[in-house]
């Protein structure tokens, strides 16, 4: 079976819409690679114009993450503690709209939202609207691993989390003073999300955010809604989406591009580009993805979308534009 190794891109100009395809180096394959792993820091507008320090972080702190999340899938981890212990490192990273860092909301405090799913059993967890769980994402999988629910909000989560030893801090430790700078700027947004496959053919995703900027309090968006904006199923794939919520949440995306591919034998690519740019408007966001077979796909309609790829055989790359 072919592996397809590329990133998908689509954008407006003059009108005229346009499929970019970016390869990655690699020796093609015709069995399943052993692991593969893919991550995303959220899509939009990204100014190409920022300083260069400020791209050199980013392409660091992406380069970490992919770091982390191969270390574990090559020394025969399961995904699901790759795509965790990715999404931690993401959310502690100031950088990016989730944990510490995340926008606020119209009262000018952080309420996260984040979910996980196992592939193998279909067994999820998520947590939305929370204030004090540093790590959201792991709040998710203790709701998975030690409950008989899916979803969990606000003190209750909390509750849980304490409860199963994980760190809860004050409100403030997630605002920056970037954040705050930008509490007025209306429709912020981002996300982080991570997908893999491990040696055992197993795959998983985790999704954390922050929402976006001037949300109402209680707003809750795609990132921990399963099939919305997270999604695992080893019949089909593993993703993580990033953009405009409320337009994944109408679209059920997530399951939508895995019941392409499990009942109109669609490939990979062709699911996400059929709902990304079909279903789906410009700038409404990205995915990504890597399938049963280990073909994996990023596909955004925005300018832009933070982004990294690491697997079996490949030299681990991370881009933030089309083209760079």
């Amino acid at each position: 079976m072919k592996i397809r190794r590329a990133f998908y891109v689509i954008t407006t100009l003059a009108l005229i819409t346009f499929t970019v395809v970016f390869s990655l180096r690699g020796e093609k394959k015709s069995e399943r690679p052993k692991y593969m792993l893919v991550i995303h820091g959220g899509a939009g507008a990204i100014d190409a114009n920022m300083p260069e320090e400020m791209k050199n972080r980013y392409y660091s702190s992406l380069g970490k993450a992919l770091e982390i999340g191969e270390k574990i899938l090559k020394s025969g981890g399961k995904s699901l503690d790759a795509v965790e212990a990715v999404v931690n490192f993401l959310e502690d990273d100031s950088l990016f709209n989730a944990g510490r860092g995340a926008v606020l909301n119209s009262e000018g405090y952080a309420q996260l939202d984040a979910s996980i799913m196992d592939g193998k059993t279909l067994n999820a967890g998520a947590v939305a609207a929370v204030e004090h769980i540093k790590n959201p994402i792991s709040a998710a999988r203790v709701i998975m691993e030690k409950t008989n629910h899916v979803m969990i909000t606000g003190a209750g989560a909390e509750k849980v989390a304490e409860l199963n030893g994980l760190t809860l801090v004050d409100r403030a430790y997630f605002i920056t003073s970037e954040r705050t700078k930008s509490w007025n700027k209306a429709n912020s947004k981002g996300t982080v999300g991570c997908v893999a496959l491990d040696m055992e053919g197993n795959l998983a995703a985790a999704t954390s955010t922050g929402g976006m900027t001037n949300k109402l309090v209680g707003r809750i968006g795609d990132s921990p809604i399963i099939g919305a904006g997270n999604y695992a199923n080893n019949k089909t794939l593993a993703i993580s989406a990033t953009g405009k919520g409320e337009k994944f949440i109408k679209h059920n995306v997530a399951f939508r591009i895995s019941a392409l591919m499990e009942y109109k034998d669609m490939t990979l690519e062709e699911a996400c580009n059929e709902v990304m740019f079909k279903h789906l408007e410009p700038n409404d966001g990205g995915v990504v993805a890597i399938d049963k077979n280990g073909n994996f796909a990023l596909v955004f309609n925005t300018e832009s979308m933070f982004r990294g790829v690491t697997g079996e055989g490949l030299t681990p790359e991370v881009k933030i534009w089309k083209t760079k």
